[in-house]
């Protein structure tokens, strides 16, 4: 019978894979809390339609200057969508780089040399 041999696995790296896992699940955790409660603004292009939402583009508020109100739905609609395209932008982004920062080390894990003893 032959014997059953195991592929050289490098130990220790799939060890620091496995605690860079950790800190990341814990530090998502984190980023979460942090986007729920950051506010980002949108704005429309001439400035009279305002958009709030979180971090996490859960919608907070919206502001409309009278004088856009006067001008009448159309205007209104076209001037709140670019508003709200102008936050769900810059929440997206925001979300973006965040999540890079968090994930930033992951890249550095050298994942193929796992099985071949790090060479």
């Amino acid at each position: 019978m032959a014997g059953f041999e195991l592929p050289n696995f490098n130990f220790f790296q799939l060890s620091e894979a496995f605690q860079k896992a950790q800190q990341i699940q814990k530090n998502a955790v984190k980023l979460q809390e942090e986007l729920s409660a950051l506010v980002l603004e949108g704005v429309s292009k001439d400035g009279r339609a305002r958009v709030t939402i979180s971090g996490n583009q859960v919608p907070v508020g919206i502001q409309l200057d009278d004088s856009l109100l006067a001008e009448g739905r159309p205007a209104v609609e076209a001037a709140v969508l670019e508003a709200m395209e102008a936050a769900h932008q810059i929440s997206t982004d925001t979300m973006k780089t965040r999540m890079e920062e968090l994930t930033g080390g992951l890249g550095n894990l050298n994942m193929p040399n796992l099985l071949d003893g790090g060479s």
